[in-house]
């Protein structure tokens, strides 16, 4: 049997994606900060599919968890086979709005985290020549949308990088690139939903399947949604100018992801 971690595991696409990888027979390491919902996590996981569910705290704003994660991740005798690089957060506020502890605190989950993971991760798996790794970007990587969407369009640059220099090992990489979905996320942040356009919303159980069919196709960026997909083909084609205000002026109105 093969073994998942996935950070940010008890909500939202972390959550959809040890439900899906436990009920296909994974073990897993889950990951978060909260450890009594971690543990009940794992307990619904291993009664209902039989499978080896290992809880590990920690919280990747902080030095002492990152590292705690990337030690499990360079375990040899217990391998991990895929990471899921899923932990992350958006601020309510545009640009100057937000403190700068905030600010800071959003890169280090979404890039520091992600660049000490990956790389402890996919050092092991090059040397046993498999392994995959899905980092959690956003659609807002395409767009002019302040911190959170540069942070994110660092993710899926770094991931196609990393994944260049990676052809060949047996390690692949991708960057998941999800629109508006149905999670705790825009609630943890304290933004308002109720004007998102219905069609606009994704289901994570089907964004999962869509990933991993993705990754599984060699992809390095999966957008997983024939909508997203059309809406980031017109973006490719408008005037940043132009772009750059819309998005901003939506960012304010729906939130970052």
């Amino acid at each position: 049997m093969t073994t998942a971690l996935i950070t940010g595991s008890t909500a939202g696409i972390g959550a959809a994606f040890a439900r899906r990888l436990a009920a296909d027979g994974h073990n897993l390491v889950l990951v978060a900060r909260d450890t009594k919902r971690l543990r009940e996590q794992a307990t619904e996981l291993h009664d209902r599919h039989g499978i080896e569910a290992e809880v590990l705290t920690a919280d990747l704003s902080e030095d002492a968890g990152i590292e705690s994660v990337a030690v499990r991740l360079g375990d040899r005798k217990n391998p991990v086979d895929l990471l899921v690089n899923n932990a992350g957060f958006g601020n309510k506020g545009r640009y100057l709005d937000v403190s700068m502890a905030d600010e800071l605190k959003m890169l280090k989950v979404h890039c520091e985290a992600v660049l000490r993971l990956t790389s402890a991760a996919t050092e092991a798996m090059r040397e046993r020549r498999r392994g995959g790794v899905v980092n959690v970007a956003s659609v807002a990587a395409f767009l002019p949308r302040g911190t959170y969407g540069a942070s994110k369009a660092w993710v899926v640059q770094f991931t196609q990088g990393a994944a260049k220099d990676l052809e060949g090992s047996g390690v692949r990489l991708m960057a998941l690139c999800p629109g508006f979905v149905r999670t705790e996320f825009h609630e943890r942040a304290g933004m308002g939903t109720d004007n998102i356009p219905g069609w606009m919303w994704l289901d994570a159980n089907k964004l999962v399947t869509a990933a991993l069919q993705d990754l599984a196709r060699g992809k390095t960026v999966s957008i997983p949604d024939p909508r997203y997909k059309a809406l980031m083909g017109i973006v490719k084609v408008t005037p940043r100018g132009l772009l750059g205000g819309v998005s901003s002026k939506t960012g304010r109105k729906y939130g970052p992801q």
